[in-house]
């Protein structure tokens, strides 16, 4: 975090009359270079939070969160961001687009349809984005005291007390869709979103204001309807207790069974809501390097995920988001989705169902040796393990 500036700093400061003419492009052309798609600043007037907050708060208290207890103990910090950054005024708000695939809507439904793939989130197939958005948003701020002098500011992704949303719709960036995400009409939702709380005041950032963009959702709801555990209470509102990006990623504990078969090969997080989207054809490619798919994180098959042992899930996932769920979470993760690609197979090709269940024998067999599971975490798994082992090939699913 950069130092606050001096009172003699604040006051050299540009004016609005004296601000540098070329200051939205410079900073525009920065702001490309490192990644970014779009940037605007919003001012961090006392009541901007207010409704989101409560709305949050209510939220909670509907028992929405789930294990997410985190969500309640900072929402004083989510409401006024000047916690995180003694004095801030505003925001700079940025999008950073992580796609790497045009076709990509086509491709996640093929694999969603194969019995045998096991599906990784489209965003956590590269690098940690936590690090990469925050590095970038450093190097922003440092650009912007090149053009306005030195300031104090904090740059937050999402494991930051802030309500990226809130501030990036405030910032005209997009729209709050009905799957909760924000949309943007030239970019669809495949995007981070990353927030520089700075301590300049607002009119050091004219050129980069603009009105709170219109809501372009009309009467669809093709995201609340794809939803395969009918997380959405309803438009703008989600249950995370059964989404399965929550389950797959938050929740630590055992998956219900009743909600096991309904997660189908997705391993890792889940991208449906956003895959139906009509405004995600206009999804932008990547421009960070950062975001290139790894270690054909796009082709993982069940098969060959259950011959991984702790090393593998290190190695591959080191420098990625996935890594932070544990190997205890991945392997409970790994069991369901093998249980249900056998109730899928129907014998084609003919040695596939037969792989997939001598694998996961031997994983059953092999947990008493995996070290790096603590006792609970190993009951656990074998218990997932277990109920993958009893699934039939053919088998409806719920």
């Amino acid at each position: 975090m950069a130092q606050p500036a001096s009172l003699a700093q604040r006051s050299a400061l540009a004016q609005p009359s004296e601000l540098p003419s070329g200051l939205l492009a410079s900073l525009q052309q920065v702001a490309r270079g490192l990644g970014f798609a779009d940037l605007a600043a919003v001012s961090l007037d006392p009541d901007l939070l207010a409704h989101s907050t409560h709305q949050l708060a209510a939220w909670i208290d509907k028992g929405y969160a789930g294990d997410m207890t985190y969500l309640q103990r900072h929402l004083s910090l989510r409401a006024q961001p000047q916690g995180l950054l003694p004095g801030a005024k505003t925001a700079l708000v940025v999008t950073l687009n992580y796609l790497s695939q045009s076709d990509w809507q086509a491709h996640e439904a093929a694999a969603l349809a194969d019995p045998g793939r096991a599906v990784v989130s489209v965003y956590a197939r590269g690098r940690d984005y936590h690090k990469v958005v925050r590095a970038a948003l450093a190097r922003l701020g440092e650009a912007v005291g090149e053009h306005l002098g030195p300031f104090g500011y904090r740059a937050c992704v999402d494991s930051a007390p802030v309500l990226e949303v809130s501030l990036a719709q405030a910032a005209g960036l997009g729209w709050r869709g009905k799957n909760t995400l924000l949309l943007n009409r030239e970019q669809g939702s495949m995007f981070f979103l990353g927030v520089l709380l700075t301590d300049l005041p607002i009119e050091a950032l004219t050129p980069l204001t603009r009105a709170p963009a219109a809501h372009h959702c009309g009467s669809c709801t093709a995201c609340l309807t794809a939803c395969p555990t009918k997380a959405f209470v309803g438009p703008y509102e989600l249950d995370a207790r059964r989404c399965i990006s929550y389950l797959t990623i938050e929740h630590s504990g055992d998956l219900e069974e009743s909600i096991r078969p309904l997660l189908g090969n997705r391993l890792y997080g889940c991208d449906d809501c956003q895959r139906v989207c009509p405004w995600n054809k206009y999804a932008q490619l990547a421009s960070h390097p950062d975001f290139q798919i790894r270690h054909g994180l796009d082709q993982t098959t069940v098969a060959d995920l259950l011959t991984w042992r702790h090393a593998d899930f290190q190695r591959v996932f080191q420098g990625s988001a996935v890594l932070r769920i544990g190997y205890a979470r991945w392997l409970r993760n790994l069991a369901v989705v093998a249980g249900n690609g056998l109730r899928s197979l129907v014998q084609q090709p003919p040695d596939l169902a037969s792989l997939i269940r001598q694998r996961l024998q031997d994983r059953r067999t092999q947990l008493s040796s995996e070290t790096e599971l603590s006792a609970a975490e190993s009951a656990m798994v074998g218990r997932h393990l277990d109920w993958a082992l009893a699934q039939e090939s053919g088998q409806p699913s719920p």
